[in-house]
């Protein structure tokens, strides 16, 4: 369809493929390991769908707070465990980090995956005290940035304690993608879609938020970053030399730029 190749990734990744193996094999050692030390909690159910699962990962000593990390695989493919291995920087700076699972489209909506993100928050929240801090990548960071609306279904005392949200390489506005292939998959309608699209909603109030891209990605996940920051009156990162796919890297660095945004390290 029309939009078909601005929302191409993979198509213009070198060894894209090659990504997909490391992520599946990175995240399997890392989840291995941390369990191994007592480290990891696996396969913590948030609801009645076998997806709506996470896993929470542990620093060595008690968490100053919870981060929660929501994949991306434009709503229809990839689960928490394909990216384990990106709680390493978080947890090496002292933080627990909360990787959900959701049911995928089709059989399940946007709006409902939407929701099962906020039940694995609730949820993640009450195993581990203190602040928030949410991130996501690609339609992960379409989640995490709707949860900033105060309405959106988290419970009070879970919302009062985001204090940052970092959408990496957000789908802000979904409506262009009604003029793609997928949505014979999502299955948007003009209401879903403006209901679920970050950029149309109020900016989130007493959240710290800052929007991250890569500088070398494809046109229109840079135009959605940018909607998305002027939107939301926030900060603005193009990350020099990153494409969609190594842009979340610095998840797995605790000294990366991106952990000290997230955990306001600077």
């Amino acid at each position: 369809m029309k939009l078909d190749d601005d929302y191409a990734n993979a198509a213009y990744i070198p060894n894209a493929e090659g990504f997909l193996t490391h992520w599946e094999d990175a995240a399997r050692e890392y989840r291995e390991a941390e369990h191994s030390l007592g480290r990891a909690q696996l396969n913590l159910s948030y609801g009645n769908h076998p997806e709506q699962v996470f896993d929470l990962f542990f620093p060595a000593g008690q968490p100053l707070g919870l981060l929660v990390f929501v994949h991306g695989g434009y709503w229809m493919r990839f689960g928490r465990r394909d990216f384990s291995h990106l709680a390493r920087g978080a947890t090496l700076n002292d933080w627990a980090v909360a990787l959900p699972s959701y049911p995928l489209a089709p059989e399940a909506t946007i709006p409902e995956i939407t929701q099962s993100v906020v039940s694995a928050i609730n949820t993640a929240a009450a195993r581990v005290a203190g602040p928030i801090v949410l991130t996501g990548h690609s339609a992960g960071g379409h989640l995490v940035a709707r949860m900033g609306q105060a309405n959106i279904g988290l419970l009070e005392v879970v919302y009062d304690r985001i204090t940052r949200i970092v959408p990496v390489s957000p789908v802000s506005d979904l409506r262009p993608l009604m003029q793609t292939s997928m949505n014979e998959t999502l299955k948007l309608t003009t209401i879903t879609a403006k209901a679920e699209s970050p950029a149309l909603h109020l900016k989130p109030k007493n959240i710290g938020l800052h929007v991250w891209v890569g500088a070398n990605e494809r046109p229109v996940f840079i135009e959605q970053a940018e909607l998305l920051a002027t939107k939301w009156k926030s900060t603005l990162t193009l990350e020099p030399s990153r494409h969609h796919f190594d842009v979340i890297e610095g998840l797995e660095d605790p000294n990366s730029p991106l952990i000290n945004v997230l955990l306001e390290k600077n």
